[in-house]
């Protein structure tokens, strides 16, 4: 096999590099070599190139020791990896030169690669920016998951419904993963724990009759940009520790036999199993148990082989607990502390509370995760006595430190009514919490958790989301990068507040149709997409409107497609109407439990089938759902984009990223003054936006005040009665009138007698009146073109890079440490 460093690599190496993988790998020559087996040649020439940067790296990490990040998280929606280290790498032009003069459509080939299935929305895809962003600003860092065989799930479409079907992303293999058997670790579920006194009269908690499994770490390169840190994101896999019981197969108990094996597997299958049932709530449970003792014992045991005092710890490891889901974490590392170090729990406690830190990523209480304790505690038994004496030291400290009464404690209590509250516990063990927008933290210290606010102001803070702009810019968006690298340099690409040097350029009617050429052309791009996936004509020349985002109730896809339901009877009543062309563009998963959100998405293709079938109204509206919406189809849509959907229930969305990459395209914004949308606006200005709705205070006032009335709206707003009713009476479901009647009723009965909690009906005019500015707008192209371009040169502060520099310098305290290879 041929080693090539990036330093030197040539063309004619990583010709014969790949070339010599055809061979070996697959016993063929490259004219004989189908696309997937030349993704594979390639992408094990271009890991080849990357192994020698990773191993320096983690030698250099050695020598220096320096304090390091485990970023814990469920998610990681990567994207592809051979495009990113191709270009983080800057061997681009050399491996375009080899394709050329091997005959390789570079295009074709990176399509063959699937899209990890490691992630449903922007919790994961933040995740993933985190981890290219500390590696290009040269921190070290693992990000810490579980490596799902499954994923979340492949969307297919089928009459309208969204269909779940196995992704099977490792189908081929992963050409870029390296599996560790030497770091596998035990992991326990169930059993009993036994007291022993020992002679040192201490409690020495020993588990018994558990069950568990192995944990295989499998590890992914993460490159930095332009420089020679590799840093690494570890997968955990689950093996039986027994995989296969010969006794049990030769008495004919066949299914025994492969008991343990099925039992392993079964923890990493999907993402997210359907919770409905308590079987989906034990295993979900189980996994997140088990990517967290994983990581804990690995790093535990590497820490103590290079040092001898257990009570270091916080000077050379941080844990980050993204999202509750990781939150044991910090029973996990107690226990490791109390039963294995054999700490006192004063000192534990302090060593946790120094190590670990938690962002929240929620505002709405009810999505905050709860735990059932009779789960719990038979799940992991020693983890919830330490949970239990967590609670009981933290409720006698609201007593004696801050003299608050039974019913503020109550409140506040980790444990209650049956429940764990592991948002509480992670408040409670960690020295940081931070929200993802200033929006975002003012509600948690006002609102959602203002009790621990009161007592803890110090651990609260802000840290604004951000994006990797060599993902969604360079790679995605090559066009206009080189425009932009053209007029300003390319210092944008390792920080992108340079990009505001585009701003001397909004104005010059030339660079003004640049720009618009390129969205064009992009917007070209994307139609042929949709041509071949959904066989559907859309024009290049139309508004190109955009949503792609998690499907969920407040982010209001509900909202979009009723407005979209509104024009279409505009255009019925007059086929003539003046508008520009609209295509409105959505893509989104919805849970597969989640039955209305899977609703939703039946309505949006049912009205996509009845406009896009319609001559009578001359091609003005285009409703387009893309299947299984993922990193790889978003980077073609958010190039393509004219128009952001940003709309969102006032105070419930926590940020967002998707508004973030989208600006940063040239798309301007329809939102409401909701997460970092607010930041957005005072970056580009209210006047180069398309705000509408009620604020955040409007919307929790009437939360309080309970006096929304739904029914007033539709029976005095004839346009919202004619569309609403249309979710009745058979207008986008003749075979079946009542298909959408769980909708109707949610918009005016609302839920469980409260009103509809997102006011769709309520922001609906405000709502429409934006879209009628954006037509206006659009009508006058140069006015258009300035905006686009004033969002793309004032998008500088919602890079990645931005937010790990806040995490690093002010949460972990983590020091570059850069990498030199010697040639």
């Amino acid at each position: 096999m041929i080693m090539m460093d990036r330093l030197d690599v040539t063309v004619e190496d990583l010709k014969e590099a790949i070339l010599e993988n055809i061979k070996n790998q697959f016993r063929k020559t490259i004219d004989q070599a189908s696309k997937e087996q030349i993704f594979q040649a390639l992408a094990f020439a271009v890991r080849d190139i990357i192994i020698d940067q990773w191993i320096e790296t983690h030698k250099t990490y050695d020598e220096v020791d320096p304090k390091t990040v485990y970023y814990l998280s469920m998610e990681f929606l990567m994207g592809r990896a051979l495009g990113n280290s191709i270009i983080n790498m800057k061997v681009d032009k050399v491996v375009k030169e080899v394709c050329e003069e091997l005959s390789i459509d570079l295009n074709a080939i990176e399509d063959m690669e699937p899209d990890p299935g490691l992630g449903n929305g922007g919790l994961g895809r933040l995740a993933a920016c985190f981890l290219d962003s500390l590696s290009t600003l040269e921190f070290p860092a693992y990000g810490c998951g579980i490596r799902y065989r499954y994923g979340i799930f492949e969307q297919k479409i089928i009459d309208g419904y969204q269909v779940e079907r196995p992704d099977e992303w490792l189908k081929n293999g992963n050409p870029f993963e390296v599996r560790r058997d030497e770091y596998g670790v035990e992991v326990r579920f169930f059993g009993d724990v036994r007291v022993l006194k020992t002679p040192n009269g201490r409690d020495k908690f020993i588990q018994e009759n558990y069950q568990s499994v192995k944990a295989v770490p499998y590890d992914i390169p993460i490159v930095g940009y332009d420089n020679n840190t590799v840093n690494t994101l570890r997968l955990w896999d689950a093996e039986a520790l027994v995989k296969f019981d010969l006794e049990s197969f030769d008495r004919g108990e066949y299914h025994k036999a492969v008991e343990q094996e099925n039992l392993a597997k079964s923890i990493v299958e999907v993402l997210y199993p359907n919770d409905n049932h308590y079987r989906g709530k034990e295993l979900r449970l189980k996994q997140q148990y088990f990517f967290v003792s994983a990581t804990v014992q690995q790093v535990i045991n590497k820490f103590k082989q290079k040092h001898a005092d257990i009570h270091e710890l916080p000077d050379k490891v941080a844990f980050h607990i993204n999202d509750t889901h990781p939150s044991l974490t910090i029973p996990e590392l107690m226990r490791i502390l109390l039963d294995e170090e054999e700490l006192e729990w004063e000192e534990a406690w302090d060593i946790t509370t120094k190590t670990c830190a938690y962002t929240n990523h929620t505002i709405m209480s009810e999505a905050l995760e709860k735990w059932p304790i009779e789960l719990l505690s038979r799940l992991l038994p020693r983890i919830y006595m330490i949970i239990e004496e967590i609670n009981r030291r933290f409720c006698l400290s609201l007593v004696n430190e801050f003299h608050l009464d039974k019913e503020q404690i109550d409140k506040m209590s980790i444990i209650m009514n049956g429940q764990i509250k592991m948002a509480f516990m992670c408040i409670v063990g960690s020295h940081c919490v931070n929200g993802v927008a200033v929006l975002h933290t003012e509600i948690l210290k006002k609102e959602e958790l203002k009790e621990f606010y009161n007592i803890y102001p110090g651990k609260f803070n802000n840290k604004t989301n951000g994006i990797t702009q060599r993902r969604f810019l360079l790679e995605a968006n090559p066009k206009l990068a080189d425009f932009i690298t053209d007029l300003i340099g390319d210092e944008w690409i390792t920080s992108l507040t340079h990009i505001k040097k585009l701003d001397q350029y909004v104005d010059d009617e030339q660079e003004q149709k640049e720009f618009m050429k390129i969205k064009y052309d992009n917007k070209v791009r994307l139609g042929k997409y949709i041509k071949k996936h959904n066989n559907i004509e859309v024009d290049p020349r139309s508004i190109f409107d955009v949503q792609i985002k998690r499907l969920h109730e407040y982010k209001r896809q509900l909202m979009n497609i009723l407005h979209v339901m509104y024009l279409y009877n505009k255009l019925l009543e007059n086929p003539d109407l003046d508008m520009i062309p609209r295509t409105f563009i959505f893509g989104a998963k919805a849970a597969p439990g989640y039955t209305r959100a899977k609703l939703i998405i039946k309505l949006i293709n049912n009205v996509a089938d009845r406009i896009n079938n319609d001559t009578n109204i001359k091609n003005k509206i285009k409703v387009v759902f893309i299947e299984n919406y993922n990193v790889s189809n978003a980077e073609i849509i958010i190039a393509a984009a004219d128009v952001s959907e940003q709309i969102s229930t006032a105070s419930k969305e926590a940020s967002g990223t998707g508004n973030m990459k989208l600006m940063l395209n040239g798309a301007i914004t329809i939102g409401t003054m909701d997460g970092a949308n607010i930041e957005i606006v005072e970056e580009v200005g209210e006047e180069n936006c398309f705000i509408f709705g009620m604020t955040s205070e409007e919307v929790i006032n009437l939360q309080h005040e309970n006096s929304y009335n739904p029914w007033d709206i539709y029976n005095n707003n004839e346009d919202i009665r004619k569309v609403v009713t249309q979710l009745i009476n058979g207008f986008y479901a003749p075979d079946d009138p009542d298909l959408f009647r769980e909708i109707y009723d949610s918009l005016l009965d609302g839920y469980g007698g409260r009103p509809d909690p997102y006011f769709i009906l309520k922001d609906f005019d405000s709502y429409k009146e934006a879209h009628k500015k954006i037509d206006a707008t659009y009508a006058n192209q140069r006015k258009w073109a300035k905006m686009a371009m004033l969002n793309t040169a004032n998008s500088g502060k919602f890079s990645s890079d931005r937010t790990i520099l806040q995490y690093a310098n002010e949460i972990w305290k983590l020091k570059k440490t850069e990498v030199i290879m010697e040639k």
